[in-house]
């Protein structure tokens, strides 16, 4: 059974250490705040000048002017500081991100990325991503495997104009854990449930399957 937003959010958080700086992209990648695990120290960064992003409000904590660079409320932990964009993005230019979590609408196995412009659709802007994607040595992609009508998301080249390229070393989707080497996606673990047939059949890019995939621990 494909994972839903919440548990690829929680298997995302599995990745996250004591100490980490993380920038948590629009989409899926937000969800993680809710699922940092206890105890441990991490602050969540947003491009549009919050250091230090908390979980989703309650409707007691509601404040409309506390966003993420998605204009989704968020609330600000202690020790929260708060800056404007060229702060915000200097400290992504410059490489202090521990780790960024972004969407995607394409991954290839040359690690090449498509996550802002679908042709013949309004797009609201590149946003931060393409700053994220050549700053970050650490990424990881999340997004569903395949698309409503059955696409595969996950190709030999990305058919969409680029964010980044050859950037991408791991993918986490509603049905598998990924790394990108050597020029194919290597399938590491498979969501519960899931065979590795349904993800050889929704994988368009080379895939190499090891001779056991472990199921993944949420």
């Amino acid at each position: 059974m494909a994972l839903t937003r919440e548990q690829m959010a929680q298997r995302v958080a599995r990745e996250l250490q004591d100490g980490f700086y993380v920038n948590l992209g629009i989409g899926i990648p937000t969800l993680v705040a809710n699922y940092v695990p206890e105890g441990m120290e991490v602050m969540l960064q947003s491009e549009n000048g919050l250091l230090g992003m908390g979980q989703y409000p309650t409707e007691d904590e509601l404040d409309a002017d506390m966003i993420n660079a998605g204009k989704q409320t968020v609330t600000a932990r202690i020790g929260a500081s708060i800056f404007d964009s060229a702060a915000s993005f200097a400290m992504i230019r410059g490489g202090h991100i521990d780790l960024t979590v972004l969407g995607a609408f394409e991954v290839d196995v040359h690690g090449n990325i498509a996550s802002w412009m679908v042709p013949g659709k309004l797009v609201k802007g590149m946003g931060g991503a393409m700053d994220l994607v050549a700053g970050a040595e650490n990424i990881i992609v999340t997004m569903t495997h395949a698309s409503r009508d059955g696409e595969s998301k996950l190709l030999e080249r990305c058919s969409l104009p680029l964010t980044g390229a050859g950037c991408i070393k791991r993918v986490l989707t509603d049905l598998a854990y990924l790394e990108i080497a050597e020029g194919a996606f290597v399938l590491k673990e498979r969501a519960p449930g899931v065979s590795v047939e349904e993800i050889v059949s929704k994988t368009a890019g080379r895939l190499i399957v090891p001779e056991y995939v472990p199921e993944m621990q949420l």
